[in-house]
Protein backbone atom coordinates (compact mmCIF):
# COMPACT_ATOMS: atom_id res chain seq x y z
CA UNK A 1 0.00 0.00 0.00
CA UNK A 2 1.56 3.05 -1.20
CA UNK A 3 1.26 6.46 0.73
CA UNK A 4 -1.42 8.07 -0.77
CA UNK A 5 -3.84 4.54 -0.26
CA UNK A 6 -2.79 4.14 3.47
CA UNK A 7 -2.81 8.05 4.40
CA UNK A 8 -6.83 7.21 3.38
CA UNK A 9 -7.80 4.06 3.24
CA UNK A 10 -11.38 3.28 3.01
CA UNK A 11 -11.88 0.59 5.22
CA UNK A 12 -15.18 -0.72 4.52
CA UNK A 13 -13.88 -1.12 0.89
CA UNK A 14 -11.24 -3.18 2.37
CA UNK A 15 -13.18 -5.34 4.42
CA UNK A 16 -15.47 -5.63 1.16
CA UNK A 17 -12.57 -6.70 -0.84
CA UNK A 18 -11.83 -9.38 1.87
CA UNK A 19 -15.39 -10.77 1.77
CA UNK A 20 -15.93 -9.66 4.64
CA UNK A 21 -19.62 -8.05 5.97
CA UNK A 22 -19.96 -4.07 6.87
CA UNK A 23 -22.10 -2.32 9.39
CA UNK A 24 -23.27 1.55 9.18
CA UNK A 25 -25.59 3.97 10.90
CA UNK A 26 -27.90 5.57 9.05
CA UNK A 27 -27.19 9.39 10.48
CA UNK A 28 -30.02 11.24 10.47
CA UNK A 29 -30.05 13.08 14.01
CA UNK A 30 -26.26 13.61 14.81
CA UNK A 31 -25.27 17.22 13.66
CA UNK A 32 -21.80 16.24 15.12
CA UNK A 33 -18.42 14.22 13.94
CA UNK A 34 -18.85 12.18 17.24
CA UNK A 35 -21.31 10.00 15.73
CA UNK A 36 -17.91 8.52 13.84
CA UNK A 37 -16.87 7.76 17.59
CA UNK A 38 -19.87 6.15 18.50
CA UNK A 39 -19.69 4.50 15.45
CA UNK A 40 -15.99 3.25 16.11
CA UNK A 41 -16.97 2.11 19.92
CA UNK A 42 -20.24 0.29 19.06
CA UNK A 43 -18.61 -1.82 16.45
CA UNK A 44 -19.79 -0.19 13.07
CA UNK A 45 -17.67 0.20 9.79
CA UNK A 46 -19.05 3.01 7.77
CA UNK A 47 -21.73 6.11 8.41
CA UNK A 48 -24.76 6.34 5.63
CA UNK A 49 -24.78 10.14 6.36
CA UNK A 50 -28.58 10.60 4.93
CA UNK A 51 -29.09 13.81 3.00
CA UNK A 52 -32.06 12.53 1.04
CA UNK A 53 -34.37 12.43 4.24
CA UNK A 54 -32.55 14.67 6.42
CA UNK A 55 -31.14 18.29 6.21
CA UNK A 56 -27.83 19.25 6.74
CA UNK A 57 -25.38 22.20 5.94
CA UNK A 58 -22.43 21.90 4.31
CA UNK A 59 -19.93 22.50 6.96
CA UNK A 60 -21.74 19.64 9.35
CA UNK A 61 -21.11 17.64 6.65
CA UNK A 62 -17.34 18.21 5.70
CA UNK A 63 -16.68 18.29 9.96
CA UNK A 64 -18.45 14.43 10.24
CA UNK A 65 -15.96 13.84 7.13
CA UNK A 66 -13.07 15.09 8.66
CA UNK A 67 -13.33 13.10 11.38
CA UNK A 68 -14.57 9.49 10.33
CA UNK A 69 -12.42 8.54 8.19
CA UNK A 70 -8.91 9.30 10.47
CA UNK A 71 -10.93 7.22 13.18
CA UNK A 72 -11.47 4.14 10.63
CA UNK A 73 -15.28 4.83 10.22
CA UNK A 74 -15.74 5.42 6.34
CA UNK A 75 -17.91 8.46 5.42
CA UNK A 76 -20.53 7.65 3.32
CA UNK A 77 -23.61 9.85 1.73
CA UNK A 78 -26.71 9.00 0.65
CA UNK A 79 -27.55 11.82 -2.20
CA UNK A 80 -30.44 13.53 -2.47
CA UNK A 81 -31.10 11.99 -5.98
CA UNK A 82 -29.37 11.10 -9.46
CA UNK A 83 -28.96 15.06 -10.44
CA UNK A 84 -27.73 15.79 -7.01
CA UNK A 85 -25.31 18.74 -7.73
CA UNK A 86 -23.05 17.95 -4.36
CA UNK A 87 -22.19 14.60 -5.32
CA UNK A 88 -18.45 15.64 -6.60
CA UNK A 89 -18.08 18.70 -4.18
CA UNK A 90 -18.65 15.87 -1.11
CA UNK A 91 -16.45 13.43 -2.02
CA UNK A 92 -13.65 16.04 -2.91
CA UNK A 93 -14.03 17.41 0.39
CA UNK A 94 -13.87 13.86 2.52
CA UNK A 95 -16.48 11.41 1.76
CA UNK A 96 -15.51 7.90 0.77
CA UNK A 97 -18.15 6.93 -1.38
CA UNK A 98 -21.79 8.25 -2.09
CA UNK A 99 -25.36 6.17 -2.60
CA UNK A 100 -27.41 7.40 -5.53
CA UNK A 101 -31.61 6.28 -4.19
CA UNK A 102 -33.68 5.10 -6.54
CA UNK A 103 -31.49 3.75 -9.62
CA UNK A 104 -33.95 2.24 -12.17
CA UNK A 105 -31.92 1.77 -15.50
CA UNK A 106 -28.82 0.93 -16.29
CA UNK A 107 -28.35 4.90 -18.13
CA UNK A 108 -28.50 6.48 -14.37
CA UNK A 109 -26.12 4.16 -13.31
CA UNK A 110 -23.96 5.06 -15.56
CA UNK A 111 -24.60 8.69 -15.15
CA UNK A 112 -23.49 8.09 -11.32
CA UNK A 113 -20.20 6.67 -12.65
CA UNK A 114 -19.80 9.59 -14.63
CA UNK A 115 -20.58 11.96 -11.73
CA UNK A 116 -18.36 10.44 -9.16
CA UNK A 117 -15.37 8.32 -10.67
CA UNK A 118 -12.63 10.01 -13.04
CA UNK A 119 -11.85 8.92 -15.56
CA UNK A 120 -11.10 6.41 -17.70
CA UNK A 121 -14.45 5.06 -15.15
CA UNK A 122 -16.20 8.38 -15.35
CA UNK A 123 -15.72 11.99 -16.16
CA UNK A 124 -15.30 13.49 -12.18
CA UNK A 125 -13.46 16.91 -12.44
CA UNK A 126 -9.65 17.03 -11.08
CA UNK A 127 -9.22 19.28 -8.02
CA UNK A 128 -6.02 20.59 -7.42
CA UNK A 129 -5.61 19.19 -4.12
CA UNK A 130 -7.34 17.11 -1.69
CA UNK A 131 -8.41 17.14 2.60
CA UNK A 132 -7.54 13.63 2.91
CA UNK A 133 -4.28 13.33 1.75
CA UNK A 134 -3.53 17.14 3.85
CA UNK A 135 -3.02 18.83 0.72
CA UNK A 136 -0.39 16.76 0.05
CA UNK A 137 0.91 17.46 -3.22
CA UNK A 138 1.78 14.34 -5.63
CA UNK A 139 1.09 13.16 -9.62
CA UNK A 140 -2.53 13.54 -10.33
CA UNK A 141 -2.36 10.25 -12.36
CA UNK A 142 -1.35 8.24 -8.61
CA UNK A 143 -3.67 10.52 -7.11
CA UNK A 144 -6.96 9.88 -9.21
CA UNK A 145 -6.67 6.41 -9.65
CA UNK A 146 -6.46 5.75 -5.44
CA UNK A 147 -9.51 8.20 -5.38
CA UNK A 148 -11.20 5.92 -8.18
CA UNK A 149 -10.08 2.24 -5.89
CA UNK A 150 -11.15 4.31 -2.55
CA UNK A 151 -13.93 5.31 -3.54
CA UNK A 152 -17.31 3.52 -2.74
CA UNK A 153 -19.90 3.82 -5.42
CA UNK A 154 -23.31 2.54 -4.18
CA UNK A 155 -26.93 2.52 -6.01
CA UNK A 156 -30.10 1.78 -4.40
CA UNK A 157 -33.21 -0.35 -5.74
CA UNK A 158 -36.35 1.05 -4.63
CA UNK A 159 -38.58 0.06 -7.11
CA UNK A 160 -39.58 -3.00 -9.55
CA UNK A 161 -38.57 -1.08 -12.38
CA UNK A 162 -35.24 -1.13 -10.73
CA UNK A 163 -35.64 -4.26 -10.01
CA UNK A 164 -36.39 -5.43 -13.71
CA UNK A 165 -33.39 -3.97 -14.64
CA UNK A 166 -30.84 -5.46 -11.88
CA UNK A 167 -28.31 -7.03 -14.13
CA UNK A 168 -27.98 -4.38 -16.87
CA UNK A 169 -27.36 -2.11 -13.33
CA UNK A 170 -25.37 -4.16 -11.86
CA UNK A 171 -22.85 -4.60 -15.06
CA UNK A 172 -22.18 -0.81 -15.39
CA UNK A 173 -18.61 -0.34 -14.61
CA UNK A 174 -18.00 1.65 -11.33
CA UNK A 175 -20.89 0.05 -9.56
CA UNK A 176 -19.53 -0.89 -6.07
CA UNK A 177 -22.47 -1.63 -4.32
CA UNK A 178 -26.15 -2.45 -5.09
CA UNK A 179 -28.22 -1.72 -1.61
CA UNK A 180 -32.17 -2.87 -1.95
CA UNK A 181 -34.20 -0.09 -0.47
CA UNK A 182 -36.55 -2.27 1.29
CA UNK A 183 -39.16 0.39 2.93
CA UNK A 184 -39.84 1.89 -0.77
CA UNK A 185 -39.34 -1.25 -2.77
CA UNK A 186 -41.99 -2.92 -0.55
CA UNK A 187 -44.47 0.26 -0.94
CA UNK A 188 -43.90 0.37 -4.80
CA UNK A 189 -44.60 -3.30 -4.84
CA UNK A 190 -48.12 -2.63 -2.73
CA UNK A 191 -46.69 -4.41 0.14
CA UNK A 192 -45.76 -1.67 2.50
CA UNK A 193 -44.09 -2.51 5.72
CA UNK A 194 -44.31 -6.56 4.55
CA UNK A 195 -41.02 -7.30 5.62
CA UNK A 196 -41.42 -11.24 5.53
CA UNK A 197 -43.21 -11.36 1.84
CA UNK A 198 -41.97 -14.09 -0.22
CA UNK A 199 -41.78 -10.43 -3.11
CA UNK A 200 -38.81 -8.89 -0.74
CA UNK A 201 -36.85 -11.83 0.03
CA UNK A 202 -37.13 -12.99 -3.83
CA UNK A 203 -35.97 -9.35 -4.19
CA UNK A 204 -33.17 -9.43 -2.26
CA UNK A 205 -32.08 -12.74 -3.82
CA UNK A 206 -32.23 -11.42 -7.28
CA UNK A 207 -29.80 -8.24 -6.24
CA UNK A 208 -27.51 -10.85 -4.75
CA UNK A 209 -27.37 -12.94 -7.45
CA UNK A 210 -26.74 -9.77 -9.80
CA UNK A 211 -23.75 -8.41 -7.64
CA UNK A 212 -22.31 -11.93 -7.26
CA UNK A 213 -22.57 -12.10 -10.97
CA UNK A 214 -20.96 -9.02 -11.91
CA UNK A 215 -18.15 -8.88 -8.95
CA UNK A 216 -19.70 -6.70 -6.73
CA UNK A 217 -21.04 -6.21 -3.53
CA UNK A 218 -24.59 -6.28 -2.67
CA UNK A 219 -26.70 -4.30 0.51
CA UNK A 220 -29.95 -4.47 2.43
CA UNK A 221 -31.25 -1.34 3.73
CA UNK A 222 -34.46 -0.32 5.58
CA UNK A 223 -35.15 -4.07 7.25
CA UNK A 224 -34.13 -3.20 10.46
CA UNK A 225 -34.55 -6.81 12.33
CA UNK A 226 -31.64 -8.50 13.50
CA UNK A 227 -32.40 -11.96 12.14
CA UNK A 228 -33.17 -10.94 8.87
CA UNK A 229 -30.39 -9.11 8.42
CA UNK A 230 -28.23 -12.15 9.01
CA UNK A 231 -30.09 -14.43 7.23
CA UNK A 232 -29.59 -12.39 4.16
CA UNK A 233 -25.65 -11.50 5.23
CA UNK A 234 -25.60 -15.71 5.54
CA UNK A 235 -27.16 -15.46 1.77
CA UNK A 236 -24.70 -13.28 0.95
CA UNK A 237 -25.32 -9.66 1.40
CA UNK A 238 -22.05 -7.78 2.78
CA UNK A 239 -23.22 -3.96 3.46
CA UNK A 240 -25.62 -3.49 5.65
CA UNK A 241 -27.24 -0.21 6.97
CA UNK A 242 -28.40 -1.10 10.56
CA UNK A 243 -30.34 1.42 12.23
CA UNK A 244 -30.24 5.10 12.54
CA UNK A 245 -28.66 6.95 14.93
CA UNK A 246 -32.39 8.55 16.48
CA UNK A 247 -33.88 4.80 16.73
CA UNK A 248 -30.90 3.83 18.67
CA UNK A 249 -31.08 6.28 20.82
CA UNK A 250 -34.79 5.64 21.30
CA UNK A 251 -34.63 2.35 22.00
CA UNK A 252 -31.47 2.77 24.53
CA UNK A 253 -32.98 5.11 26.54
CA UNK A 254 -36.79 3.78 26.31
CA UNK A 255 -35.33 0.48 27.71
CA UNK A 256 -33.52 2.23 30.30
CA UNK A 257 -36.55 4.03 31.57
CA UNK A 258 -38.66 0.63 31.22
CA UNK A 259 -35.55 -0.89 33.61
CA UNK A 260 -35.94 2.39 36.16
CA UNK A 261 -39.45 1.83 36.22
CA UNK A 262 -39.49 -1.37 36.98
CA UNK A 263 -37.09 -1.03 39.86
CA UNK A 264 -39.21 1.53 41.33
CA UNK A 265 -41.97 -0.61 40.85
CA UNK A 266 -43.90 1.67 38.95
Amino acid sequence: MNDLNAQWENKTMTRLNKGLPVFGISVRGFRSGDIAHIAKTSGHHFLFVDTQHSIFDRETLYQIAQIASPNGISPLVRLRGIDDPDAALLLDNGYQGVIYPDINTAEEAQHAVATCKFSPLGMRSVAGGYPMFSFKAGPLSETTKQLNQQTLLGVMIETEEGLSNVDAIAAVPGIDVIHVGTNDLLTNMGITGEFDHPKIVEAQDRVIQACRKNGIYSGCGGNRDVARQASFIQKGVQFVTTQTDIAFTISSSAQWINNLNQELGS
